[in-house]
């Protein structure tokens, strides 16, 4: 077996250099394709509006610039009192519609071997969570509608 002399060591951490290099540049070469990409999605954007703006009839009258709201003409101030209880049905909507898509991958865990029991716990232990959130939004009185 031939003994490594001092030239040899010197080639091989060359070696080692240039191809952490090599990958270096590979790894920055895959994130400028993504860069690129951005800048011309921005670019599209950026010409897209700008063409916009240039091509558009501007003609402005003062029945151009009356707020317009379902063809009915403004008529008082501008505030407008906006009742809460709409905004609070649409939100637990949301958060139980939300809630209710985690259904789908648990039920994909729940068939597979050995996950029964457990998948099963976590399950309602989850629906726990949700009813008490449906309970307190009972006894808070959000959920009549009066």
């Amino acid at each position: 077996m031939p003994e490594p002399t001092v030239g040899d060591a010197t080639a091989d951490a060359v070696t080692t250099a240039d191809a952490t290099v090599g990958l270096a540049a590979d790894y920055f070469q895959s994130y400028s394709v993504v860069g690129l990409l951005a800048v011309v999605g921005v670019l599209f954007v950026a010409v897209a509006f700008g063409a916009g703006r240039l091509l558009r009839p501007v003609v402005p009258t003062p029945e151009k610039l009356l707020t317009y709201e379902c063809g009915v003409d403004p008529v008082g101030e501008g505030w407008a009192h906006t009742q809460v209880r709409y905004y609070v049905y649409a939100f637990l909507y949301v958060i139980f519609a939300v809630d209710s898509i985690f259904l789908f991958p648990w039920a994909t865990v729940f068939a597979d071997p050995g996950y029964g029991a457990t998948t099963l716990v976590e399950m309602f232990i989850f629906l726990g969570f949700l009813a008490v959130g449906l309970l307190y939004a009972y006894k808070k009185g959000v959920l009549s509608w009066t």
